[in-house]
């Protein structure tokens, strides 16, 4: 492929600018989505722990002695895994609203969030961010979002592998899976296992429903801060739907809702 994608190029370059300019980014583009396509499981799992580090390396991360980290760390005492991917769990020192989950296991938690909410409440928050990973989540959304990001530029087209990507260009894959929004459907499904995982930790699991009322009021502030609260859960199901449901589940197994 990568012979006819040269032969293509030079032919491309013989023609008209702005022609030809057209046709090399749709060309680059298009090698670059065959390339995300067929990524192996390895470049995978070394771009996304990359991604990772990158992250972590540019976000203030709380210390291991901080109220934060301790708070975290009993909350998650015991959670080595999910569905065999390993867990780690790290504080983000930031006053925006919200946490993350990625393919490899890590869980990333911001202080804002845990201001905010409860240790049941919040366990429910972490649960759902695992059930993302234990059931896959997060591994498509990656996925897809560095398919759209190898298709929207024509940087590292030629590359023979993932590892040989820039710095850059891996801040914006980073960048758009971070941004890429789960499906309703992959949403409720999280929901679910963070109410299961409630039981499990022998914890009334209508916490679940009480985290998103106190997110729902977030939202409604005005305080700028809480502005990607609301982009985070634009494509969420609503908070109203998704307290229902939990309201309806902790009842129907014999849970107190107050």
């Amino acid at each position: 492929m990568k012979k006819i994608a040269i032969l293509l190029l030079l032919t491309f370059s013989t023609l008209t600018p702005t022609f030809g300019q057209s046709w090399l980014r749709a060309l680059s583009g298009a090698i670059k989505a065959g390339q995300a396509m067929t990524i192996s499981d390895k470049d995978f799992a070394d771009l996304v722990r990359q991604s990772v580090a990158s992250m972590d390396q540019a976000s203030k991360v709380c210390s291991s002695n901080s109220a934060y980290t301790q708070r975290l760390k009993r909350l998650t005492k015991g959670m080595t895994s999910a569905d065999g991917i390993p867990l780690n769990f790290k504080v983000y020192q930031t006053n925006e609203v919200n946490a993350f989950a990625c393919p490899d296991g890590s869980i990333r938690v911001y202080t804002a969030l845990m201001d905010a909410l409860t240790d049941s409440e919040l366990l429910g928050v972490i649960g759902h961010e695992i059930g993302h990973v234990a059931l896959r989540h997060s591994h498509k959304a990656w996925k897809s979002a560095m398919l759209r990001s190898a298709a929207s530029d024509a940087i590292g087209a030629m590359s023979d592998t993932w590892a040989s990507l820039s710095d850059s260009y891996l801040g914006g894959i980073t960048s758009a899976a971070l941004s890429a929004k789960h499906s309703r459907v992959h949403e409720e499904q999280a929901d679910d296992y963070g109410y299961s995982f409630l039981k499990k930790c022998g914890k009334n699991p209508w916490a679940m429903g009480q985290a998103f009322q106190k997110l729902k009021k977030l939202s409604q502030s005005s305080s700028s801060k809480y502005d990607k609260l609301l982009y985070a859960f634009s494509s969420h199901p609503d908070f109203d739907s998704r307290i229902s449901r939990m309201r309806s589940k902790a009842k129907r197994d014999g849970y107190t809702c107050d």
